[in-house]
């Protein structure tokens, strides 16, 4: 089981060759039990960069994310009172981003690897990730 940060969902679908081998290794490791995980706040991200027109997508983000639901191995975890709370519980000052505070709380309250390029997340102490 892990998590994966927004980025990382991103490449693996549409630029794998980016991720690195260990990322690349935990992804497809995790897919063999249906267990690579994703925050919903992850889609918001999308959909926010989309209309900054900070993220291109060939096909519209909807799409893309509903093609990303319809796999199998892709399970979309939402915000719910556990993880809001611990999101909140997080250190500000390492990391002030609301989205990557749901996205480490995710990790945190299912106890697995956040898989991450993000400095800030992996300078977390209490947080195992994969690079």
């Amino acid at each position: 089981m892990i998590v994966l940060d927004t980025h990382i969902w991103i490449w693996y679908i549409d630029s794998p060759e980016i991720l690195s081998p260990n990322a690349l290794q935990a992804i497809e490791k995790a897919k063999q039990n249906d267990s690579v995980y994703i925050s919903s706040i992850s889609s918001w991200e999308i959909y926010m960069l989309e209309k900054k027109g900070r993220l291109i997508f060939k096909i519209p983000a909807s799409l893309w994310i509903k093609k990303c639901e319809r796999q199998s191995f892709f399970r979309f975890v939402p915000v719910d009172n556990d993880i809001a709370r611990l999101a909140v519980d997080l250190n500000e000052l390492l990391h002030s981003d609301p989205a990557d505070r749901i996205i480490i709380a995710t990790a945190k309250s299912l106890g697995v690897p956040l898989v991450t390029k993000d400095e800030k997340i992996l300078s977390y102490y209490d947080l195992e990730t994969i690079r």
